[in-house]
């Protein structure tokens, strides 16, 4: 049996079980939300990533604009206030000793030649400096410093593996997460791996990212295919909201 025919088997199979398909062929598993297990994890809300004033927006401006992004992250932050779901944030950050990591990949090296993330303080000492790359998106600091908000020590790759998201979560007595932020294939899709490797449900919202376009290059896209095949769920903004008014 090749690798494809036993992944169609494997799908024949799960939604012969009662799990609706979609389009693509694939099965739909969803994800039940139910109150106090129930968690909205948002990735990078910050300057260097959705904002014109970042030192990323020539490279994700321009999905960031067509997914309206900034906006649907609001309505989740939003909604997350207004039903008392726990919001955790999971910030990039890279402090003045970080300056000295002797290798990475291809987007670390990238990162670190525009100095995206960057200050001249620990974030533990100081936090983050207004206004700057590293500094949340204006409109999310009423959301975010509201005291309710949980904030994850950053992570200094991709994934929550190096910093405490998971922690916050277990600590909550959380089991499903509805997944959005920055940015789509490199810090989302790595948080969602790693929750489902967790045993997480995940959901992810697909206009609530976005990710860098480049020549040959379509970071958005490419996450489009990989979430659609590990997450649980991958819905819009205007669907999670529905089900989120509906069940929580």
């Amino acid at each position: 049996m090749t690798a494809c025919t036993a992944l169609l088997s494997t799908s024949a199979v799960f939604a012969a079980g009662g799990t609706a398909k979609g389009g693509d062929g694939l099965p739909n598993p969803g994800v039940d939300f139910i109150k106090g297990q129930t968690a909205i994890v948002i990735t990078d809300p910050q300057i260097d990533f959705l904002s014109p004033e970042g030192v990323s927006w020539g490279l994700v401006g321009k999905s960031v604009i067509a997914n309206n992004t900034v906006e649907n992250i609001d309505k989740l932050m939003k909604i997350a206030g207004e039903k008392n779901i726990p919001l955790i944030i999971s910030p990039h950050f890279y402090a003045p000793t970080d300056l000295h990591f002797k290798h990475g990949g291809a987007l670390e090296h990238a990162m670190h030649g525009i100095k995206m993330f960057e200050s001249d303080e620990r974030i533990d000492q100081a936090g983050f400096k207004p206004g700057t790359g590293p500094d949340w998106m204006p409109q999310y600091k009423k959301y975010i410093n509201n005291g309710k908000t949980a904030v994850s020590t950053p992570h200094k790759v991709y994934g929550p593996d190096t910093n405490d998201t998971v922690l916050q979560l277990r600590k909550r007595n959380i089991n499903k997460i509805i997944l959005a932020g920055m940015s789509a294939n490199l810090c989302t899709e790595s948080h969602l791996r790693e929750f489902m490797e967790q045993g997480f449900e995940v959901m992810v919202i697909k206009d609530a990212t976005a990710a860098a376009q480049l020549p040959g290059l379509d970071g958005y896209a490419a996450a489009m295919t990989n979430v659609r095949m590990i997450a649980n769920s991958v819905k819009s903004t205007e669907e999670v909201l529905k089900q989120i008014n509906k069940e929580l």
